[in-house]
């Protein structure tokens, strides 16, 4: 953990950002350690931090905050949503949850708590968490009121401010969704699948005025300059189904985004998009190379996405597909889809089946986009797989305890450790068995003298 990097909160109208550090070509603590984690240059570091490509969500009240950066000069990171419902859960939960979470390789959390006591539990957390965390202050502030359509501007300044000295590192806000937009959704066939955007949406139309959060930016910027508050841009319009993604609806408020980029940098607050859900195979590359050019680089941030839709209770798969890719082609952090998505509230199992479909996913587009060392980790696992070293091929795998739960649930004796074959194959049949077993010596000058051919 890096010991000393608090910093004070800054007056108002005073940036304390690791933006506004960078581009004063000041090389952080935070910046330090991120560039040994991501064995990468510290200077490179604040390079890619003062373009605006690459984020250090560091709250300066995040006390217990091992840094880490989010932009694709690193590697590609994961977030995990957890937080209770209206119904469910309780703090003892949301933690275990996180715990499960940062266990199986989270990089960040969003704490999407929408009922209960919504500051205790993200107290608790944050004081809990050793990466960086996530909220959308819309869910907190729809909690407060009777019906959404008693939000009000100075509300979501209040929530925003209160969660900024809580210790929130990035907090989702929908600033994008636009009145003059909403008339696109309609011929929608999942209509706004996003809870903010949804919520947004139900308030304009209900008083016909603009979107509180893009009225306000400004102010809300303010507060962020201050602590240190990393901006995540929703994606309140994003496609909820492969039929309506790349939409007019989707490209108008990716455009804003765009906008507010840049209103973001002008004061100093980190930045990153938030992608779409539901986008076809053929699809992915564009969506990336779109947002990428219209919001100026800065890192992308996607759920999932899903790459079709009819596999409930399998989204985990369905979303690592499209994963994989858009990690390939640039984006920087993956948001996981677990088992549950569409159907339920996840559980610490159901978190630790997306994580792990979703580490797979970033390591699979580490490896495309030819990150250093990234490959390393498969050459050395396959050369432990092919000596027959069991225990060294679990101590390598992504999930260690199923790695060797599944291969003990067949061969549990200590023997089968050192065993030259798996209950696949059995000693007779083993490719890698028989491949060592063959003099190969001979084959070259045999070989020399047939035909190219047959």
């Amino acid at each position: 953990m890096l010991q000393d990097r608090k910093r004070s909160v800054g007056e108002a109208g005073e940036a304390v950002t690791q933006l506004r550090y960078a581009r004063e070509g000041i090389v952080t603590g935070e910046m330090r350690y991120v560039a040994g984690r991501e064995k990468m240059e510290p200077e490179t570091i604040r390079e890619e931090v003062a373009r605006g490509r690459m984020i250090i969500p560091a709250n300066v009240n995040h006390a217990s905050l091992e840094p880490m950066c989010i932009g694709k000069a690193g590697r590609v990171k994961i977030n995990a949503n957890i937080g209770n419902s209206q119904t469910t859960s309780e703090i003892e939960t949301e933690i275990e949850k996180l715990r499960t979470s940062v266990k199986y390789g989270a990089d960040t959390v969003m704490d999407l708590s929408s009922g209960g006591d919504i500051p205790r539990i993200r107290r608790a957390i944050i004081e809990a968490s050793p990466v960086p965390i996530g909220t959308v202050p819309i869910y907190e502030v729809v909690s407060r009121v009777g019906a959404p359509e008693e939000m009000t501007g100075d509300l979501f300044l209040e929530v925003i401010e209160e969660q900024a000295e809580q210790g929130v590192d990035y907090m989702t806000i929908h600033a994008g969704v636009l009145l003059q937009n909403l008339h696109l959704v309609q011929s929608r066939i999942t209509g706004i699948v996003s809870r903010g955007g949804g919520l947004l949406a139900r308030w304009m139309v209900h008083h016909t005025k603009q979107n509180p959060l893009y009225e306000r930016f400004d102010e809300i910027l303010e507060i962020c300059r201050r602590y240190d508050v990393s901006l995540s841009l929703g994606d309140g319009l994003r496609p909820g189904s492969v039929a309506d993604a790349s939409d007019a609806a989707q490209f108008a408020e990716l455009r804003t985004l765009g906008r507010l980029t840049e209103r973001a940098w002008k004061r100093d607050v980190q930045v990153m998009i938030e992608g779409p859900g539901h986008v076809p195979l053929d699809q992915l590359e564009m969506n990336v190379k779109m947002q990428q050019e219209i919001c100026h680089e800065a890192p992308f941030y996607t759920l999932g996405p899903l790459v079709t839709d009819v596999a409930p209770g399998y989204d985990h798969i369905t979303s690592a597909i499209g994963a994989a890719i858009v990690g390939w082609h640039g984006t920087s952090m993956l948001c996981y889809v677990t088992p549950k998505e569409h159907l339920g509230l996840p559980n610490p199992e159901d978190v630790k089946q997306g994580l792990i479909a979703y580490r797979i996913a970033a390591h699979a587009a580490d490896i495309a986009r030819g990150r250093p060392g990234a490959r390393e980790w498969d050459d050395e696992l396959s050369r432990a797989r092919y000596a027959f070293d069991w225990n060294r091929q679990f101590e390598l795998a992504l999930d260690p305890e199923t790695a060797r739960e599944m291969h003990d649930e067949t061969l549990p004796d200590d023997y089968f450790k050192t065993a030259e074959f798996c209950s696949m194959c059995g000693p007779k049949f083993c490719p890698m068995h028989n491949f060592r077993d063959v003099d190969w010596s001979s084959l070259k000058s045999v070989a020399e003298k047939l035909p190219a051919e047959g």
